[in-house]
């Protein structure tokens, strides 16, 4: 079975990020079968195994920013400060962030429905 989760867009975020090509539209997770499909627009995707999943949890971390940040295999991928989800892999997944492929080891998102992920990934 397949399940299909959207971003959290603040108001203008969203708006922004809509002509940026990353807002709803292009952008989503996907928890079907053995994987996890993340992706926001043509700046962020992983294809991430079930099996790589160790630990889901909400997170209360600062965010100062929207859109794709990170460095070092952590990664935030977010249009809102709010719904966050803290999903740590191991081993590492490959993402590419605007084409460049990354290490990703923790993937915090923002979500409309961050519980139905807790427990679509638990």
């Amino acid at each position: 079975m397949s399940r299909r989760f959207e971003f959290r867009y603040d108001r203008w975020v969203g708006w922004l990020m809509g002509l940026l090509a990353m807002g709803r539209r292009f952008s989503s997770i996907e928890v079907a079968g053995g994987e996890v499909v993340v992706r926001m627009g043509w700046a962020f995707r992983s294809r991430i195994p079930r099996s790589a999943v160790r630990s889901v949890a909400p997170d209360e971390g600062r965010v100062f920013g929207w859109g794709v940040h990170g460095w070092r295999g952590s990664w935030l991928v977010n249009g809102s400060s709010h719904g966050l989800v803290r999903i740590e892999l191991d081993p590492k997944v490959r993402a590419w962030v605007c084409g460049v492929p990354v290490r990703l080891r923790v993937l915090r998102v923002s979500l409309v429905e961050p519980d139905a992920l807790l427990a679509a990934l638990r």
